[in-house]
């Protein structure tokens, strides 16, 4: 209980239910935290700590009264700005947006609120969740907290560096060539990007819609199993949403692994892309682990890491640039230069190469997912390097483009960022877990699994006074 900061969602929770934790004492060691350390990080573009308290004390009310909500109930929760909140101005860390005050709730902000939740604020991202760790725009770029002189990962920069530093327990991201994965893998926490349609994207500005997903980031496997069942679900308003229902996930962890077939695509990291060795060395001691908790681990192999990345990067800019075609045409100027950069090369792609991508894309995620005939689960590489200094843009450039997240968005596959140690200079190592579609059940059951093994979950970055 002295380190309020650091209680994990399921734990905060039962406090809370039990009355052994006040909601407004909980959100006011978080923002004492927040106000404390953020000016060095800015994972915050909009700290709002009055609607904190008026939240946490309508939770405490409810409390008091008898009324529980659920495991939200009285949790700090912050939102990447790009998803609404109404009254608030979604930004999307660009000029171009800084006076765009919404009027309605995203869906997942209407879920999370309906469930209790205690809102933080809007949390940095890359502009328009596109650019990079920009220098020239309204705000500064997040930072990661446990070196913040090295970039946190993006595009849910803030998300991921909020999550990390304590100032919430569970943070929504955005991901789209896998913006949810690399700041969870950079920043040493756990990040899902569910099947697609699995969660509503209604309410978050959009950068490609056939590859758009929004996924929780939280310190533990059980905490983001607890979001994502709390956010996921049918929305008749998404055209992109499915009615699969929603997944279910907490109920089934601690089941272990034991007799679960792994797969190991080993090519993409040892291969076609070949990862940073303590980043490989710590993939390969978390399959080791996962074998030793009685998983039948097998090596599995797919198309080339370098076609999907292709293909989603062909569907990704044309897409992106049809949605601010307008506003590159008209308000140049008010773009960041590296956000100028990713947008035109989709001015670039014709419709010829555009539908052979998506021809491609099915063709790909039609083989992928026959791969789930011999395995349950597969694992392979998040980031292929440990988090670079945010001041190098050689650094962040070559990086950037070395992870194997972006098949996943093609495939529309659950996907989970998992710690898995860390590097000799202190920074986090990570992997993917990657199930069939509507399956995220058994992908955090493995997470679960690892995590509880491995540890890694009690260790947090120490920020400076």
């Amino acid at each position: 209980m002295s380190e309020l900061h650091f209680i994990g969602i399921a734990e905060a929770s039962e406090l809370i239910r039990t009355k052994a934790l006040s909601p407004v004492e909980y959100a006011q060691a978080l923002i004492a935290r927040i106000e404390r350390h953020d000016g060095a990080l800015n994972a915050f573009l909009r700290f709002t700590p009055e609607i904190a308290l008026a939240d946490a004390r309508r939770a405490e009310a409810e409390i008091v009264a008898g009324g529980w909500r659920g495991p939200l109930h009285g949790i700090a929760y912050g939102l990447k700005d790009i998803i609404d909140y109404a009254g608030l101005p979604t930004t999307a860390h660009s000029a171009i947006l800084k006076d765009n005050v919404v009027s309605a709730d995203a869906f997942v902000t209407q879920q999370l609120r309906a469930a209790g939740g205690v809102f933080m604020g809007k949390l940095s991202t890359h502009e328009f969740a596109i650019g990079g760790p920009c220098f020239d725009l309204p705000w500064p770029p997040a930072r990661n907290p446990w070196n913040r002189d090295h970039f946190c990962g993006g595009s849910s920069s803030g998300s991921g560096a909020a999550t990390a530093a304590g100032f919430v327990p569970v943070a929504l991201g955005t991901d789209t060539g896998g913006s949810v994965r690399n700041p969870a893998s950079m920043c040493g926490v756990v990040g899902m990007k569910p099947t697609y349609g699995c969660v509503s994207r209604r309410g978050v500005f959009p950068l490609a819609y056939s590859l758009d997903h929004v996924g929780p980031l939280t310190r533990t496997v059980h905490d983001n199993a607890l979001v994502l069942d709390l956010i996921a679900g049918h929305d008749a308003r998404d055209p992109g949403s499915n009615a699969h229902g929603a997944p279910q996930c907490a109920a089934q962890l601690g089941r272990g692994v034991a007799g679960l077939r792994i797969g190991v695509i080993r090519h993409f990291y040892n291969e076609d892309m070949k990862a940073d060795p303590e980043m490989g060395a710590g993939i390969e001691q978390a399959i080791a682990l996962l074998g030793d908790l009685g998983a039948d681990v097998r090596e599995v192999k797919t198309a080339p890491l370098q076609q999907y990345l292709a293909c989603n990067r062909t569907l990704l800019v044309t897409e992106a640039y049809a949605i601010h075609d307008k506003w590159l045409r008209e308000r140049p100027q008010d773009y960041g230069g590296l956000t100028l950069e990713r947008f035109f090369p989709g001015a670039l792609v014709s419709g010829v190469e555009y539908v052979n991508a998506a021809r491609m894309r099915a063709r790909m995620a039609d083989a992928f997912h026959q791969l789930f005939t011999e395995v349950d689960v597969i694992v392979t590489a998040s980031a292929h390097d440990p988090a670079c200094r945010i001041d190098d843009p050689a650094a962040v450039e070559y990086t950037y483009g070395r992870q194997a997240r972006a098949p996943f968005n093609l495939t529309g596959s659950p996907a989970l960022a998992i710690p898995v140690g860390f590097s000799a200079a202190g920074l986090p190592l990570g992997m993917q877990i990657v199930g069939k579609p509507h399956d995220e059940a058994v992908v955090y059951r493995v997470g679960a699994a690892y995590e509880a093994a491995a540890g890694f979950t009690d260790r947090h970055p120490s920020l400076s006074a």
